[in-house]
């Protein structure tokens, strides 16, 4: 039987290993053991901060809406602005409402009036 020389696949796996790990630091990116360590804690932690960012933005979004809503009006929240949104079935999401509330605060107090207005004029009736 001929003889099979090893070690092609293993430092082609081991390359690659290395090239995804070579911005580590120190023995992070030199050694073999600790580097796919490393890189298994890498792919979890960017997994794991993926849904976590989504997380993030979203209560970003929420403080600012918050923010601009109570700024004017005392007894207003961020929650009765929702429910008031989804009470008159305006279609506008956390993301382009936190938007719209730094860039135009003027078109904010108009979408808030008019949930107010709306919300008075039934009570009215």
């Amino acid at each position: 039987m001929t003889r099979v020389k090893r070690g092609y696949t293993a430092r082609r796996r081991r390359k690659k290993i290395r090239l995804f790990a070579s911005t580590f630091i120190g023995a992070h990116s030199r050694l073999t053991r600790t580097t796919t360590q490393q890189r298994m804690r890498a792919l979890v932690s960017s997994h794991r901060d993926r849904s976590r960012k989504k997380r993030d933005f979203r209560r970003l979004w929420i403080t600012r809406i918050n923010a601009v809503t109570r700024e004017d009006r005392i007894f207003y929240s961020y929650s009765l602005f929702i429910h008031n949104l989804y009470k008159r079935q305006l279609l506008l999401n956390r993301k382009i409402l936190a938007q719209i509330a730094l860039s135009n605060k003027n078109c904010f107090d108009i979408i808030s009036n008019k949930i107010i207005n709306h919300k008075s004029n039934q009570i009215k009736e």
